[in-house]
């Protein structure tokens, strides 16, 4: 196996908030040449988790695709002198999950929702490739909303029913910083609940209505996060694209939509989205999924 984290790049977008950014490297695997989630899933399309650090304390939002990224992640921020260190978790996917066992003596903050989705995906969890067990729980839960203290700034965990029924996103309110999870992404988002979809334009809808300056998401262009990351075109993009999948499919002509980078050219050219070619895979995964429904 190659070393893990050889491409893991630690980026600062914002003063104090950090992303640890992988993937994106062309020719490049972690884990196996064969299908896997890690590498199809989650470094081929590149990945970031984040930590929050200030006077002495972090709050890390997702620990990342293996034990050995989520314990770069941590020297990184115990290097910084964090001596306290809280874990915060977008949701249930394995991408987002894997690093959990690192931070075992740590509070892990999640939805009920999450928790619950962790309990039920257990065994397919346990038998991924690669697996991830043992699998280390959220042990602290909320519903809705939970308002955090990081040193001296407030942060913001709010629920959010897109792209996975238990969505969590962070919100610097004072900063006008979302980081988003997995409810936005870049080239487009990846349709993992299609039953759920008129439910995550709604919810889109909802998030555009924040006033957000800057927007972090887990899967994005590594250089546009590392410049600030995106503006609130980018909610726009995303649900237009849902919406007009969601259109054809209704019409029964999914099956006939354009290429991605044809597909989403209004977006393209605006710059609220960027093209990344193996996203093209997503899209004809995204058409199937709501074909099927």
């Amino acid at each position: 196996m190659t070393d893990m984290t050889a491409t893991l790049r630690i980026l600062e977008p914002h003063p104090g908030v950090f992303a640890y950014y992988d993937g994106r490297v062309e020719g490049r695997r972690l884990y196996s040449a064969g299908p896997n989630w890690l590498d199809d899933g989650a470094y081929g399309l590149g990945i970031a988790s984040y930590a929050i650090v200030d006077a002495a304390e972090a709050l890390v939002y997702d620990t990342h695709i293996s034990l050995a990224h989520a314990q770069a992640v941590r020297r990184h921020i115990e290097g910084l002198g964090a001596k306290s260190i809280r874990v915060a978790l977008s949701h249930w996917h394995d991408d987002h999950i894997a690093g959990n066992a690192v931070f075992a003596d740590c509070e892990i903050i999640a939805l009920k929702l999450t928790a619950d989705a962790l309990d039920a995906h257990r065994e397919q969890l346990a038998t991924s490739t690669p697996p991830i067990s043992p699998l280390v729980m959220p042990n602290r839960l909320f519903e809705t909303r939970l308002n955090l203290r990081v040193g001296n700034r407030r942060v913001e965990l709010h629920h959010f029913d897109i792209h996975s029924a238990d969505g969590n996103v962070l919100w610097l309110r004072d900063d006008g910083i979302l980081l988003a999870g997995d409810t936005l992404e870049d080239t487009v988002t990846y349709i993992s609940e299609a039953q759920n979809t008129a439910t995550h334009i709604r919810e889109l809808a909802r998030l555009a209505t924040w006033p957000i300056e800057r927007i972090l998401p887990n899967h994005g262009a590594p250089d546009r996060i590392a410049a600030g990351g995106y503006d609130t075109r980018f909610i726009a993009a995303n649900r237009r694209y849902l919406e007009r999948l969601t259109d054809e499919a209704r019409q029964g002509e999914a099956a006939a939509l354009a290429p991605l980078r044809d597909f989403i050219a209004p977006e393209l050219a605006t710059g609220a989205v960027s093209y990344f070619e193996p996203y093209e895979a997503v899209h004809r995964k995204n058409i199937a999924a709501l074909s099927a429904i």
